[in-house]
């Protein structure tokens, strides 16, 4: 049914509308083949529309308007559900992202991320944070690379344990974090400093290196960092232009955004890609609210001490 529905809403003599230059829809790596019954485990309305969006071009609008005037079955209010549920599902991210443009200047644009095949939040964490996210259970497991193919953010971490043997990490701890400590290099940040980062303070017995790992990488991370200007190249030296070679390209930083209400966070505050009030979580801080007949109460009772004072204090006539 999903399938049909797609297929009928792909027939429109109207081509689908793209986004703005840079925005739209962004199709997640890694994704098993398309195959009957990719969406079977959703509701019928979120199946159907996953299966219109699956086959959407890169780049494409798939906001709730746009998908709403492109299938006369659903609403607004009715896809704004069903993104939501597709993102509870794991099959989709918003997020804003920093790229550069045409022009060599850099600038914010919002992508929403789309997967075929459902994701849990750590591999969407490792994708948004800049790394490769491993392959999914289903696929056939990638050939374990040669050490010569490790990357440098990787052997940093493998190299932690002999600066400091209380933060010795496993291969798997080194895969899970090679992404947020990769984010540190791209922001201009030196090995040496990741490495103090790491190590320096720490406690006398460190019980999960991995976790204090993690915690760390993100509460410091920097902020980014122009390049270092390099020394002067030598009179006739270089292919005779003159110019520097240009710096490697960075990976864009991405914010992840609430699927819903598009409140931004780090991805561990966003599970299922939504934020606590799109979740219909309680905030952390109603507890602390004072009670409104407390606040009444309090209240009168200064206001009958002031009059108790002035009476008191009034001169007599």
């Amino acid at each position: 049914m999903a399938d049909a529905d797609s297929s009928a809403a792909q027939r429109s003599p109207h081509p689908h509308p793209s986004a703005a230059p840079g925005y739209g829809k962004r199709t997640a790596p890694d994704q098993a083949p398309r195959r009957r019954g990719d969406f079977a485990h959703l509701r019928a309305r979120e199946a159907s529309i996953a299966a219109f969006i699956d086959r959407l071009p890169d780049g494409a609008a798939m906001d709730a308007k746009t998908l709403a005037a492109r299938l006369p079955d659903y609403g607004q209010a009715a896809c704004r559900t069903a993104l939501r549920r597709l993102s509870e599902a794991g099959h989709l991210r918003r997020v804003t992202e920093r790229i550069k443009g045409d022009g060599g200047s850099w600038h914010w644009v919002t992508r929403t991320y789309f997967s075929r095949t459902a994701r849990d939040d750590a591999w969407w964490e490792v994708l948004l944070t800049g790394g490769v996210p491993p392959q999914a259970l289903d696929e056939r497991p990638a050939p374990r690379p040669a050490r010569s193919q490790r990357s440098r953010a990787y052997l940093l971490l493998a190299s932690l344990g002999r600066v400091d043997p209380r933060m010795a990490l496993s291969a798997a701890e080194c895969q899970a974090l090679e992404a947020l400590a990769a984010q540190w290099l791209d922001l201009g940040a030196r090995e040496e400093e990741v490495v103090r980062a790491l190590t320096a303070g720490l406690p006398p017995e460190v019980h999960s290196a991995g976790a204090l790992a993690r915690r760390r990488l993100a509460d410091k991370m920097p902020p980014e960092r122009q390049p270092e200007p390099g020394p002067e190249p030598e009179a006739g030296s270089g292919s005779g232009s003159g110019s520097a070679p240009e710096s490697p390209s960075r990976r864009p930083l991405r914010i992840l955004e609430c699927t819903t209400c598009r409140t931004p966070g780090r991805p561990e505050a966003l599970p299922g890609g939504l934020c606590r009030d799109c979740r219909g979580l309680p905030s952390p801080y109603a507890d602390c609210r004072p009670d409104p007949a407390e606040i009444r109460r309090r209240s009168d009772g200064i206001r009958r001490a002031l009059r108790a004072v002035v009476q008191a204090t009034a001169l007599p006539s």
